[in-house]
């Protein structure tokens, strides 16, 4: 997709599209926003925001605040506090209600700040950690290219039954069948994080003689069902290892 030029920056995008999709935005136990007709906020540097028309949104629970910032490609942006229960969210809720001309478009819409509210709801399914970008893909396809992963002198990780996967502005990622990762080498981290394609990650530190990389490596235990084929496969952060090769060029 083509975004518009932002004025004074010409390497700026700015766009706003409207979305097909029902979207929810729950607190508590109340529905705050409920809308069949979603605005996306594409811009540049930032991952996709929704909109929600005010008509769509409970402005009963919504608390006016004296919160205002302004961005140079939108506006000046007012704020409002969530209640919900016995619950209170503090400058949640943003709204360009004078935007610049260029930006008209958003005028009326409110948007939620994603960690603040407890669900997003997209037609009848959770979804996690941030909007999806329509204009993106994820394609897993298995490969018997041989790809190896070295760290200190050891060969960590081998295999020609990998997964590659192929996402919309990232580097390949090469994905190993745990049979196929020297394990002991691996250590068990705390750390998890969330992607809105894949699921929830769970990690391990790297460890080899005396040398440690923390949180090197990464597995999706339990996918989103649109991911599935690269459940329980190792993936490793190249940065974080030595070298990773396929087909004995390095990657």
């Amino acid at each position: 997709m083509e975004l518009p030029k932002a004025v004074g920056k010409p390497d700026y995008r700015v766009a706003f599209e409207r979305s097909p999709k029902r979207m929810r935005v729950i607190v508590a136990d109340a529905t705050i926003a409920d809308t069949l007709q979603p605005g996306l906020l594409f811009e540049t540097g930032y991952r996709p925001v929704y909109y929600f028309p005010r008509p769509d949104v409970r402005m009963d629970l919504l608390e006016r605040t004296e919160h205002h910032t302004h961005c140079p490609y939108k506006g000046d942006a007012s704020y409002w506090t969530i209640k919900a229960g016995d619950r209170r969210v503090v400058n949640a809720v943003w709204s360009y209600e004078r935007p610049i001309n260029e930006m008209a478009s958003i005028k009326d819409y409110l948007a939620f700040y994603w960690d603040k509210v407890d669900h997003w709801i997209e037609e009848d399914e959770e979804i996690f950690g941030h909007a999806r970008d329509p204009y993106a893909r994820v394609d897993v396809r298995p490969s018997s290219r041989e790809v190896r992963v070295t760290f200190n002198g050891e060969v960590v990780a081998q295999t020609q039954r990998g997964m590659f996967l192929f996402e919309t502005g990232h580097p390949t990622r090469y994905y190993f069948p745990q049979q196929d990762v020297r394990m002991e080498f691996l250590t068990g981290s705390d750390r998890s994080t969330v992607c809105p394609y894949k699921g929830t990650a769970s990690y391990w530190s790297l460890r080899v003689g005396g040398r440690v990389a923390e949180d090197a490596v990464w597995a999706y235990l339990d996918p989103l069902p649109d991911c599935p084929r690269i459940a329980g496969y190792l993936c490793f952060y190249p940065e974080n290892v030595d070298g990773i090769e396929v087909e004995g060029k390095a990657q």
